[in-house]
């Protein structure tokens, strides 16, 4: 019964992830520009999260604002005002997934930042339309993060610019969920990141790619024998989504010298619920040279925490790993609480 609700869920409240795992086998408030073409000929956009949304305890209800709200900025973020104290020098920036929006995957966190002190920055990525290649998911608003993950780098490069100079901070720390977990890497290693951040906080990223509960990693095999399977999937769930299966050759060149860069402290969180990104040990990364690695598996001492890969970015147990992260000294206690899959937030609505 268990695995057949994960399925029903998945479909029912996350367009991203039911698409996914049939098919795979600078001035305030202002646009960023529309992103560059990557080798495939393909353009994705970014731009600004505007208009505060409120905050949310439910994944389920922030999906439904961010369906109705596109473009919606969760709680907490986007205030260009903003100075970092010297308590809580760098500004931190938001990254989110595939198929979702910075509304959807922070309306429970980015409130809980600011409240800690910090200033907090969303945008969205990967803009595309069906027609331009970012899959049948775009059909439903918001659905963003599609564009390839070399472009949406690109985007990040140019939003944490934006951010370094508004709040005149030399680094930011990036908290990412999903994709936005190598798009992060991509922006460190190839597009200018390195120096630019100090800590990157993860969850549930697809660092070294995803088998999606094996369906993925079929298609991959299929493609290694000469017929292009995901080729032909492609117009159907976005170069994003391809890019992420096990074996691309965007993974072999993102970490082909190794998984992380000098001079950043990593936080990696993963879920045993992970239908996404999957093993979910995959998203663990492993320390080069001046790099620290903490990975953590969401359960570790609390086992009633149930979160998905959808549901984790509503975890309690999450949201206080990220705080130790951020400031350790301030939060240095981990939460432990029951989480629902589906619903997240400890349940609350």
């Amino acid at each position: 019964m268990k695995p057949i609700m994960r399925a029903l869920g998945s479909a029912v409240f996350a367009s991203a992830t039911a698409v996914a795992v049939v098919c795979a086998s600078g001035a305030a408030n202002s646009d960023i520009d529309t992103g560059s073409t990557s080798g495939s000929g393909m353009v994705s956009a970014a731009s600004d999260a505007i208009g505060e949304g409120p905050e949310m305890t439910s994944y389920l209800a922030a999906f439904g604002y961010g369906l109705s709200h596109p473009d919606a900025a969760p709680a907490g973020s986007n205030n260009w005002n903003c100075k970092p104290s010297a308590e809580h020098s760098r500004p931190v920036v938001l990254v989110h997934g595939t198929w979702l929006n910075v509304y959807d995957s922070y309306a429970y966190l980015s409130p809980r930042i600011a409240r800690a002190g910090f200033c907090v920055f969303a945008f969205n990525f990967g803009r595309e339309t069906v027609l331009n290649g970012g899959g049948f998911g775009t059909i439903l608003p918001g659905r963003y993060g599609v564009g390839p993950m070399e472009d949406s780098a690109r985007q990040l490069a140019q939003f944490v610019d934006r951010v370094r100079e508004a709040t005149g901070a030399p680094e930011v720390d990036i908290v990412a969920h999903s994709q936005g977990g190598p798009v992060a890497s991509q922006y460190l290693k190839f597009e200018g990141g390195q120096g630019k951040v100090r800590k990157v906080i993860t969850f549930g990223a697809t660092n070294h790619g995803t088998t999606l509960l094996g369906i993925a990693a079929l298609g991959r095999a299929i493609n290694n024998v000469g017929l292009d399977i995901l080729g032909l999937y492609q117009p159907l769930i976005g170069q994003s989504n391809t890019q992420q299966v096990v074996g691309s050759p965007f993974y072999a060149r993102l970490n082909a010298d190794g998984d992380t860069v000098p001079g950043v402290e990593y936080t990696v969180v993963g879920t045993t619920h992970d239908e996404i990104s999957n093993p979910y040990d995959w998203t663990f990364l492993r320390p080069g040279p001046d790099a620290t690695v903490d990975n953590i598996t969401l359960q570790q001492d609390c086992e009633q925490d149930l979160s998905d890969h959808l549901t984790m970015m509503y975890s309690p147990r999450a949201a206080s790993i990220m705080l130790r992260a951020l400031d350790p000294a301030a939060y240095p206690n981990l939460e432990c609480t029951m989480n629902p899959w589906i619903i997240g937030g400890g349940g609350h609505f």
